[in-house]
């Protein structure tokens, strides 16, 4: 099998959920909620030494992204597939697409990082997404330049949009939470 055929068939295998808009957050119990970044949104995909960050329409944004990819590369693990934002912020620390699109700030651009779907080869998709997010925190503590993890809330969607917005943030991304049995 070619390599671009191989790397069409892990796409299509670690597809990100995307999010749907919607008029109000979800209230109530069984949701988290994450700042959406404005950004570009990136799978990191590393095996080994190489390191990917691709688009969702599969394009390596590697070398346009030294910073992300460097922090991907330093990470203590053999293997893993990370969902996030690559960003670029303002002087308020607010991500603006247009700082990224122009790339103004290639070397500046930082992977916000909301989900771990694989680790060393094991992957992670059916676990709930709190162990998700718990195992990525992990895997990223310690201070690594390039990439930030994104907290996620456990309060009243609409409490977290408000304050998003009050920020200048683009919004919020709610999402289901497993049940605590």
């Amino acid at each position: 099998m070619s390599a671009s055929l191989e790397l069409q068939r892990q796409l299509k295998r670690y597809e990100p959920c995307l999010p749907r808009p919607a008029k109000v957050p979800p209230a109530g119990p069984g949701w988290i909620h994450e700042i959406k970044h404005d950004g570009f949104r990136i799978m990191a995909r590393r095996d080994g030494d190489r390191v990917r960050l691709l688009s969702r329409k599969g394009h390596d944004f590697a070398s346009r992204f030294p910073l992300a990819a460097a922090a991907v590369a330093a990470l203590s693990a053999r293997s893993c597939i990370i969902d996030g934002e690559a960003i670029a912020c303002n002087e308020k620390g607010l991500a603006v697409f247009d700082l990224i699109r122009r790339q103004q700030h290639g070397r500046a651009v930082a992977l916000c990082a909301f989900d771990l779907l694989e680790l060393d080869g094991e992957d992670l998709r059916r676990e709930p997404i709190e162990t998700r997010k718990s195992t990525l925190k992990s895997l990223l503590r310690g201070k690594h330049a390039g990439i930030a993890f994104n907290a996620h809330f456990i309060v009243d969607g609409a409490i977290v949009y408000r304050q998003a917005c009050a920020l200048g943030c683009e919004g919020i991304v709610s999402k289901h939470a497993y049940p605590v049995a």
